[in-house]
């Protein structure tokens, strides 16, 4: 990450996620659309979040304005949710699989899914992050 990138992120974007860890973020993120395990958008994330179902949250650091999406590190709160701030909403569209940059994302839970190990390891990572 360039000087310049570092100045835009805003420190209200907390916890932020190194570069390894958006790495493996991005990774998973695309995973799970390619399984529909993905909700795009600030809006369907705050669904998810309502009906208990998202696995964990990922917003873009340099959305504008940042206070889009500040509701959701409080609500992700409220229903113990994992929750991480990733640098770039450009990256995270592409991770989406989507031509538009995206500023929220959830990850849902399914049971039966071939991610449930990937995503449980991520929780634990970003959990980490919050302590």
């Amino acid at each position: 990450m360039t000087v310049a990138e570092e100045e835009a992120v805003n420190p209200k974007a907390y916890p932020l996620a190194d570069a390894q860890l958006t790495i493996t973020i991005m990774d998973l993120v695309q995973q799970a659309a390619n399984y529909k395990q993905l909700k795009k958008g600030a809006n369907e994330s705050t669904k998810t979040l309502n009906r208990g179902l998202a696995a964990f949250i990922v917003m873009a650091a340099d959305a504008t304005p940042l206070e889009i999406l500040l509701h959701l590190p409080l609500l992700s709160e409220d229903k113990n949710v994992p929750y991480v701030f990733v640098p770039s909403k450009q990256a995270l569209g592409r991770a989406c699989g989507v031509t538009r940059p995206v500023i929220a994302c959830s990850v849902t839970n399914n049971e039966g899914s071939q991610l449930q190990s990937q995503i449980q390891q991520l929780k634990d990572a970003i959990e980490k992050l919050l302590i």
